[in-house]
C-alpha cells in the first residue's frame, strides 16, 4: 500500500475530506450493513437489491457524499439489473470516526471482507465488480490491486492514479512536502492491477481533469481496459448527463467479466 502519511496533514485532509452526519432511513429495496474497522470504529455500507440472481457492484463514492445520497441513484443500476453496494468513509453518514487517506485505503479490504461476506451469508452471489467514484477511486484501486483474481472487475468514475498529484496540482499541497513517492507508489500500484477495467470521465471535469482518467488507461496492467468520457460532463453531473450512455457501458462491461455459473 502507498504510505500516505506525508498526505495525511491538517492542511491536506480538509481538502480532501468533507463529511456530513447526514443520513436517510434505509429504503424499501434495501438493507443497511457496518463495517467494524477499528476499536470503536464502524463503517456503514447500505445493499441496494431487487433480485437475488444479479450482479453486484461495491461502490466508493466521492468526498462529499454519503451513503443516504445513493437511495434513487441506486434506482438506475437497479433499472439495469444490477445490485448496488455503497460504502461510506470514516465520520460521513452513520459511520463514526475520523476520515484519513490512511485509513480509508485499509478499510477498503475490511469493507470488501465484510460486503463478500454478508452477500454468501445471505445466499446472494458474491463475485463482485469494484467501483469508485473521484475519492473513492482510492479505495478502488486498493481492492482491485490486493483482491485481483478475486473481482471481475474494475470502474473508475472521474477518478485519479494518486491523490498527491491531484493536490499539488490544485495547489493544496506545496513542493516542498515533497509528495514524489506518494505519487510513484501509486502509479506502481495501478500498473500491477491485471483485473478487466472501466474508466469513464466527463468531458469538461475541471476538479479531476480528463488527462488524469487517460493516464490511468495508459498506465494500468490491465489488458482488457476501456476509456469512456462523456460529451459535456463534469465531475458532479458525468452520470446524469450522458446516463443512458454511463449506464450502458457499465452494464456491457458488467456482462463482459461475469463469470460462468
Amino acid at each position: 500500500m502507498p504510505d500516505y502519511t506525508k498526505i495525511d496533514t491538517p492542511q491536506v485532509l480538509s481538502y480532501i475530506f468533507y463529511p456530513r452526519e447526514e443520513s436517510g432511513p434505509c429504503p424499501r429495496y434495501a438493507f443497511d450493513g457496518f463495517v467494524h474497522v477499528a476499536d470503536g470504529v464502524v463503517v456503514h455500507c447500505r445493499f441496494y437489491k431487487d433480485d437475488d440472481t444479479w450482479p453486484w457492484l461495491l461502490f466508493f463514492h466521492g468526498n462529499g457524499e454519503v451513503v443516504s445520497d445513493y437511495d434513487e441513484i441506486a434506482l438506475f443500476y437497479l433499472k439495469y439489473k444490477m445490485n448496488l453496494v455503497v460504502a461510506d468513509y470514516r465520520g460521513y453518514g452513520e459511520s463514526t470516526g475520523t476520515p484519513t487517506v490512511t485509513d480509508i485505503s485499509k478499510d477498503a479490504h475490511k469493507v470488501y471482507d465484510s460486503v463478500k461476506a454478508e452477500l454468501k451469508g445471505k445466499g446472494l452471489r458474491d463475485d463482485l465488480w469494484i467501483m469508485g467514484r473521484s475519492l473513492g477511486s482510492i479505495s478502488a484501486f486498493e481492492i482491485a490491486y490486493r483482491q485481483g483474481p478475486n473481482i471481475n472487475g474494475l470502474i473508475i468514475e472521474s477518478g485519479f492514479t494518486s491523490i498527491s498529484s491531484l493536490v499539488l496540482r490544485h495547489g493544496i499541497a506545496t513542493p516542498d512536502m515533497d509528495l514524489n513517492s506518494v505519487t510513484s507508489e501509486c502509479l506502481d500500484m495501478v500498473k500491477a492491477i491485471m483485473v478487466p477495467a472501466l474508466i469513464l470521465h466527463g468531458e469538461y471535469d475541471t476538479l479531476v481533469p480528463s488527462d488524469e482518467a487517460e493516464t490511468i488507461l495508459e498506465n494500468i496492467g490491465s489488458r482488457n481496459k476501456e476509456l469512456l468520457i462523456i460529451p459535456g460532463g463534469t465531475h458532479n453531473d458525468i452520470m446524469f448527463v450522458g446516463l443512458k450512455q454511463y449506464m450502458e457501458a457499465i452494464r456491457k462491461f458488467v456482462d463482459s467479466t461475469g463469470r460462468a455459473g
